[in-house]
């Protein structure tokens, strides 16, 4: 047995889940700045119609359905003397890193600006910046179940985890507001350009952190590649996990506010609340700063006396609840505010997501007698890339409605407003309103997940027996 599979085996210790967790950084810092900002410079700054951005997304979404479970599917049959993961996140950091600029250098200058090749460059720049994305996050987060297994390693990790999300999110979030100084105008297209260039740098540097130090693969699942399934049937066996089925449209309903959130509030806090872009940064910022502190003092605790499933139903409600104010706030201080409360709910899906997927996982192998969490997770990425393309189905044809189908900041009517504020609050209320119907249904949770865990630490011993 290597050095590096001895010092894996050593159980949880707070060391090893820092070193994990600094994947998160490169990983939320790169997927915050594409969702903040792809939309909004896309629509105001290369000034390509809603109509177009919203099927360029649908496109995307095609791509996903083959490029994330190919992804997936690829590393569970993987076998290197460095494990399955890392050599993915090994190939993937530097051209992710690369595409954080690429993805604001546009060919034709504003002003002169042709659509269609802009339009072009679009759709190629979002296909590319999916496959390396994906190839380096599902990856790294396919690390986490198999690195933490028992329930209390992970609630401890997921804690330390989320802890080191805020630095991501400050990259991707933040950063942005300190260097653009207004998210829509086209004058702010070398400084978008700029932001590109210093968040490159700071994910490929983060990311040479986590592959020097991050936990490899387990001793007793490095045999598994050799049972992974052909790719039809490791989608089959996905699709038919009833646990996994009713995660999904849970995850969907979360993640489809999530990117609604951040992608309608450059607009959304300069049209409606006045807010410049530094403002407007800050009011995300809020949200996830005040969610991290909401995964400690709540959830946290929350999910080890009650379990994911209720714990989950709960921050949904919450998450409703404080959504309803983005309907009548006026000002960037009553943003603020109800921001930080809307980090409540937002934390219990941050926090509880990725127990929810391990347990899946976990049933998975005690049912195939192999660990396949890069087949779970990348047919869950196609999943919470559809839950992206209905944010622009929504997004486009309201838009039209409201007769703002080409960016024009001179015309701003109540009927624009008014559809900015719908798209905050109301149509995320549906979204989590159905995700707390599906996951009602969850089935792996109390007795039958208690099982499962007694079963699953059986067939762990008797892998490293063999080992």
């Amino acid at each position: 047995m290597s050095k590096d599979k001895k010092k894996n085996d050593e159980g949880y210790t707070p060391r090893k889940a820092v070193a994990y967790s600094t994947g998160q950084i490169a990983d939320q810092a790169a997927y915050q700045a594409f969702t903040v900002l792809v939309f909004t410079f896309y629509f105001s700054i290369a000034k390509i119609p809603i109509i177009l951005i919203t099927f360029g997304f649908v496109i995307w979404s095609f791509w996903n359905s083959f490029n994330d479970p190919m992804l997936g599917w690829l590393s569970d049959r993987t076998h290197t003397k460095y494990g399955r993961r890392l050599p993915f996140i090994m190939i993937s950091l530097i051209p992710l890193g690369i595409m954080m600029i690429l993805l604001f250098t546009p060919p034709v200058s504003i002003g002169i600006t042709d659509i269609t090749m802009n339009f072009i460059y679009f759709m190629i720049m979002i296909i590319l910046f999916e496959f390396w994305y994906t190839m380096y996050s599902l990856n790294a987060t396919s690390l986490f179940p198999e690195t933490f297994i028992t329930a209390e390693e992970r609630i401890a990790a997921n804690n330390i985890r989320q802890s080191l999300l805020v630095i991501g999110l400050a990259l991707g979030i933040i950063l942005p507001g300190l260097i653009i100084s207004d998210y829509s105008d086209p004058a702010s297209l070398p400084e978008y350009q700029m932001f590109g260039v210093i968040l490159a740098i700071l994910i490929i540097v983060i990311g040479f952190i986590f592959i020097k130090f991050t936990p490899r693969e387990k001793a007793e699942f490095s045999e598994d590649y050799k049972s992974t399934p052909p790719i039809k049937e490791s989608i089959t066996i996905c699709v038919q996990n009833k646990s996994f089925m009713w995660y999904i449209p849970t995850e969907i309903a979360n993640w489809f506010v999530y990117t609604m959130l951040a992608t309608m509030v450059p607009l959304y806090g300069k049209f409606v609340l006045g807010a410049d872009a530094t403002q407007t940064a800050l009011l995300l910022a809020t949200a996830f700063l005040s969610a991290v502190l909401f995964i400690t003092i709540l959830w946290k605790p929350v999910v080890r006396k009650i379990g994911t499933k209720k714990a989950w139903m709960i921050s949904m409600s919450i998450w409703i609840v404080t959504l309803v104010p983005l309907m009548f706030i006026q000002d960037v201080i009553g943003g603020i505010i109800v921001f930080f409360f809307v980090g409540a709910g937002l934390a219990g899906s941050l926090y509880i997501v990725d127990l929810i997927v391990s347990d899946i996982i976990d049933e998975d192998e005690l049912n195939t007698g192999m660990r396949r969490e890069a087949g779970y997770y990348g047919v869950n990425a196609f999943f919470l890339r559809l839950s992206s393309v209905l944010v622009f189905l929504a997004i486009g044809p309201l838009f039209i409605i409201a007769d703002w189908e080409v960016f024009d900041p001179n015309n701003i009517t109540p009927q624009i407003i008014f559809t900015l504020r719908a798209l905050m609050c109301i149509l995320p209320i549906i979204a989590l309103s159905i995700g707390i119907i599906a996951i009602s249904q969850y089935p792996l949770h109390g007795e039958r997940l208690k099982k499962v865990k007694e079963d699953l630490k059986r067939i762990h011993e008797e892998k490293k027996s063999k080992v």
